[in-house]
């Protein structure tokens, strides 16, 4: 007897009989609800002889019978009523347990968040999507039947949904678009690294978002609950929905900041900071120009994480300002990263490690944070190098800059486009979905094998653009994305080692060697970092201007 657990208070399984009430106590239960109303099967039992083994058991029973599709909003009150009446833990069951699971969903819809609902049936084997639109509205059954409809919409209004929407609209100004994103505020995260080495104010990374919505776009406000892609639907939280005819996936992704014990509880304080957060990346200039001797810790998590180098610019930026204020002999730094090398491009290895000569850093592979107590100064780290079994390590910091463990948003991850891993499932060349035809996706939330990059993001926004551009002449795809991507690496203030690469860490230059190396730090790349990629995103990306990143076609093989 196999019961699939939804709560600690609540498990459920298909058919019980009678003979399986001391089993069902045994394991600790101490009801059981009904589901099943007798006589669907010739080879059911009747609640009647189910209750009586249950109180021979000592187990409490109820019976709320449902018939198969057919959940009212009475019978969802009547479960929630019972899980606070009856003794627990419980077990609700019948013929395979959906039933159940269906109506502890919508009980639970006005305290546990949509996302949150979805994985825990997920997980125990059961797929709410039938019931998307009720739990969105708060368990109840939605009244409101006025969908809006547009021809394309964007859910994501940050780097790459911005860019696509402004590249569609360059090639074709009439088309109807939507984007969908809550956000009040749109920020320039690549100038992030640069507030934590004190060369740029934080105000310069962040516009308002109604400024930047292109023109003829239409803004909906609101947060994305659920997908219905056999519908094209979009459900928003109240259970709003939107209709498309053809969308756009971009929201970006999560920092799981919860996924560190007492992580949440000490950011911006304790010496313990980040760049991978607006509000923080000032406390790291902070920090940093406060420290005169002590251990520095930088950390990198496990991958996939948005701008790979990021983790290490903090640690060059900050050796280098050490190194000016002639303090860095007074510093251990210490570089912890989850992986087992310090760059996934091989090429640009050799020059970043004279730079962790020069500023005398520690490089410790195979270490990923899993626990920090902020007024006690100690990180734990777990140690787990190849066919070695996992040590976990304390280390003592007196300032520690984090890189939090990243993963897909909540309600990417349990919806129909994700693949196993929780990414939006595309074909990495064209970018459209390998399911649903569609839909396309960009930047960090795909599971292309890419670099997520905002230079990424560049270039694979005009090339979605294109393709959908073709899609909607009746063609097939006509545009290409080479997995390109950039990470201007901050070795010191004033140089850059400027990585640029495609898929498999193919180097895919932009300039010349002669005019630019990108393998070397230069001054070049730092100019180029500091001064063109600003306004190259603010008025160019983002205006649909598509300076440097003409699609490549799709060549006949």
């Amino acid at each position: 007897m196999e019961t699939k657990k939804l709560t600690t208070g609540l498990s459920v399984i298909g058919q019980v009989m009678p003979t399986d009430m001391q089993t069902i106590k045994d394991a600790g239960f101490r009801a059981i609800i009904c589901n099943r109303p007798d006589g669907e099967a010739a080879d059911q039992p009747t609640f009647e002889e189910i209750s009586k083994a249950a109180e021979k058991a000592g187990i409490e029973a109820r019976y709320l019978p449902i018939v198969a599709g057919k959940v009212s909003d009475d019978d969802a009150n009547a479960f929630d009523a019972a899980l606070s009446e009856m003794p627990g833990p419980l077990l609700a069951f019948c013929r395979t347990g959906t039933r159940s699971a269906t109506l502890w969903s919508l009980a639970q819809a006005n305290s546990r968040s949509l996302p949150d609902i979805l994985a825990t049936t997920k997980s125990a084997g059961y797929d709410m999507a039938g019931v998307v639109r009720r739990i969105a509205n708060g368990g109840k059954t939605p009244t409101d039947t006025g969908d809006a409809s547009y021809e394309i919409v964007i859910v994501g209004a940050g780097a790459g949904g911005i860019a696509a929407a402004a590249s569609l609209k360059a090639r074709k100004p009439g088309i109807e678009i939507a984007i969908i994103d809550p956000a009040d505020i749109h920020y320039y995260q690549p100038g992030w690294t640069m507030v934590g080495g004190g060369i740029f104010e934080p105000e310069q990374t962040s516009r308002t978002m109604g400024s930047l919505i292109p023109r003829g776009v239409h803004w909906i406000k609101a947060a994305v609950a659920a997908f219905e892609p056999e519908n094209n639907a979009i459900i928003l939280d109240g259970c709003r929905v939107v209709k498309y005819k053809r969308m756009i996936v971009c929201p970006g992704l999560k920092l799981d900041w919860n996924k560190v014990d007492g992580l949440v509880d000490t950011l911006g304080q304790n010496g313990v900071t980040s760049n991978y957060r607006y509000d923080l990346a000032p406390y790291t200039w902070d920090l940093v120009k406060g420290m005169k001797k002590g251990r520095a810790i930088f950390t990198q998590p496990p991958m996939p994480i948005k701008c790979a180098g990021a983790p290490q610019k903090a640690m060059y930026l900050s050796g280098d300002a050490w190194h000016r204020k002639g303090v860095l002999q007074n510093i251990d730094i210490h570089f912890n990263n989850a992986g087992g090398v310090l760059f996934g491009v091989k090429d640009y290895v050799p020059t970043l490690m004279e730079y962790v000569k020069k500023y005398d850093a520690s490089l410790n592979f195979f270490h990923t944070l899993v626990a920090v107590n902020g007024p006690a100064k100690k990180a734990w780290f777990d140690v787990s190098k190849p066919d070695t079994p996992v040590e976990r390590v304390e280390m003592e910091f007196d300032i520690m800059h984090v890189c939090p463990p990243q993963t897909a948003p909540d309600f990417i991850r349990v919806s129909p486009l994700a693949d196993a891993a929780g990414w939006i499932d595309v074909d990495q060349a064209t970018l459209r979905h390998k399911t649903y035809d569609n839909i396309w996706s960009l930047g960090d939330v795909m599971n292309a094998p890419n670099a997520k990059t905002a230079a990424a993001a560049r270039i694979q926004a005009p090339v979605v653009a294109e393709n959908i551009i073709a899609d909607m002449r009746g063609s097939s795809p006509v545009a290409q994305y080479n997995g390109y991507g950039s990470c201007p690496l901050t070795v010191e203030r004033g140089k850059i080692v400027l990585a640029e690469f495609g898929y498999g860490g193919t180097m895919l230059p932009s300039f010349p060697k002669a005019l630019l190396d990108g393998t070397k730090p230069t001054r070049a790349a730092w100019f180029l970092k500091e001064k063109m990629l600003p306004p190259v995103y603010w008025k160019g990306m983002l205006k649909g201007r598509e300076w440097m990143a003409k699609p490549e076609k799709i060549t006949a093989s």
